[in-house]
């Protein structure tokens, strides 16, 4: 690549990546499918996510737990209840109807991750997880990531790329908020739109 100019060299490095990455769907048997409208995505789906936060008394179902320790800074804004600075990790259960699975039942699917609250003026997070399916209907990883602006009646995640059944899927889901209950319980229901896949 000698005597290219760095945008030549920059936009050579593009095509071979991604021939490389349609030869990887290429050589998992698989075929690229993308939807030619917003209103027909090749894959789609609808979610609900639990999160338990843990509250210093419930260890057995807890399914989020903070990773900081409050600072002083984020102490002044936990006060407006933004909670700037604190880093949660996940490990939530995915279902497909509203209710949290029974003892002993599995879920659809397990979001894996963490989400940090990034603004000092009101409630909003950022994003980054996996789905993670496991069951007999799916197997492989949804990898999304996105700003959850909790004022809004609806946010987008974007799903950036995926593994198994889901292999190197695009789209976007959207989330609303379901339901609260007080500090420590939310349910999010999350339809994903898959817009690149391979079948």
């Amino acid at each position: 690549m000698e005597g290219l100019a760095p945008s030549s060299k920059l936009s050579l490095t593009v095509v071979v990546v991604v021939l490389l990455l349609g030869m990887a769907g290429a050589a998992n048997g698989l075929k690229r499918v993308v939807a030619n409208s917003p209103d027909e995505p090749c894959k789609n789906m609808t979610l609900y996510y639990h999160d338990i936060l843990y509250n210093g008394n419930n260890t057995a179902n807890a399914t989020t737990a903070a990773a900081t320790k409050p600072t002083p800074l984020s102490t002044t804004y936990w006060k407006n209840s933004t909670y700037f600075g604190a880093l949660m990790v996940f490990n939530d259960p995915m279902t497909v109807g509203k209710a949290l699975p029974l003892a002993g039942e599995e879920p659809a699917a397990r979001a894996q991750g963490f989400y940090f609250y990034d603004k000092q003026e009101s409630l909003t997070s950022w994003f980054g997880f996996s789905i993670v399916f496991n069951s007999t209907a799916h197997k492989g990883t949804l990898n999304l990531v996105g700003a959850d602006l909790m004022g809004d009646a609806t946010r987008d995640f974007s799903v950036v790329g995926g593994t198994g059944d889901f292999f190197m899927a695009r789209g976007v889901a959207t989330i609303r908020t379901d339901a609260i209950e007080g500090l420590y319980y939310f349910r999010l229901q999350m339809d994903i739109k898959l817009y690149e896949c391979y079948l």
